[in-house]
């Protein structure tokens, strides 16, 4: 069965006033935030593949996407990137769950972000959120900033109540942005969640972001954290704590970040719009200067 530029096994299941998590790759997930979530979530609920795209290769240049060789009792086989989706099914009156691990397209990007909203409406999806990282001049030693959107008022008290600050992100983005930009007129409520991780630790896969990221799902679906996660995340904060103790350089620049994040939460809590001051922004040129090339 086709739809648009997806194909499945067979019909699409029947699924209860569902819910899309979705990550993208590259642009939003550093850290391997977002994958490393929604892996978790497809784990814990037995989630099974219920289409991808039929012909990958007329959106994705796989001279950037590489296809991988593994091993199948003994005989080569090629793995070939795609954008996929798996959905979970969970007991009532809990909403049933689809996740999407969407790539960003190199080519045809309009008809991509069609096919995907075509799949969000025959598989009757009620919320699509959106779920990323970005690099930002924050300090490891504090709890990571999540900052998001939702097109509802609702939706947006919700993510207040979880600790999520309100996003005034304005710039270059992904052509993707418009599958939360256009669900709304199909009906689909829409979120955007994205954890600020520091910009000078840059690992494969950030547990302390992800474990934050994780928070906030949890609270909005009524989840728990797994231990072990919270368990990597210490181990992990406990890694950088020493190799930035070796960096006087970088230690003096993570105290900055610690005063500029403690101002940051003060005057939020104070309920004011937190401003930068020319130090601060000398300093997050310095920043971008050192890091941003990473």
């Amino acid at each position: 069965m086709r739809v648009g530029a997806f194909e499945t096994d067979g019909l699409l299941p029947e699924l209860r006033e569902p819910h899309a998590l979705a990550m993208l790759r590259p642009w939003i997930d550093v850290g391997s935030v977002g994958n490393m979530l929604i892996s978790r979530l497809e784990s814990r609920f037995n989630a099974t593949e219920v289409a991808r795209l039929a012909k990958p290769g007329n959106f994705f240049d796989f001279t950037r996407y590489r296809p991988t060789l593994y091993l199948k009792e003994d005989r080569r086989q090629v793995k070939v990137p795609n954008t996929y989706a798996t959905y979970a099914s969970r007991e009532a009156p809990e909403n049933d769950l689809v996740f999407l691990h969407l790539l960003e397209p190199h080519m045809f990007g309009e008809t991509y972000v069609e096919s995907v909203l075509l799949l969000l409406r025959k598989l009757g999806i009620r919320r699509y959120c959106l779920l990323g990282s970005m690099y930002d001049a924050v300090p490891h030693t504090r709890p990571p900033i999540v900052t998001g959107m939702a097109s509802t008022a609702e939706a947006q008290e919700h993510l207040a109540r979880a600790g999520v600050q309100r996003s005034d992100y304005q710039g270059p983005t992904t052509l993707v942005y418009l599958i939360s930009q256009r669900a709304p007129e199909m009906g689909i409520e829409t979120l955007t969640l994205i954890v600020h991780l520091p910009q000078y630790t840059q690992l494969d896969e950030d547990y302390t972001g992800m474990l934050r990221l994780m928070e906030v799902v949890c609270s909005l679906y009524g989840l728990s954290t797994e231990h072990a996660d919270i368990q990597k995340a210490e181990q992990q904060r406990k890694r950088i704590d020493v190799l930035v103790e070796k960096d006087p350089q970088v230690k003096r620049l993570v105290s900055q970040m610690e005063a500029r994040y403690d101002d940051r939460m003060q005057k939020l809590a104070q309920g004011e719009t937190p401003q930068l001051s020319p130090e601060v922004e000398s300093f997050l040129n310095e920043m971008e200067k050192r890091f941003g090339r990473g």
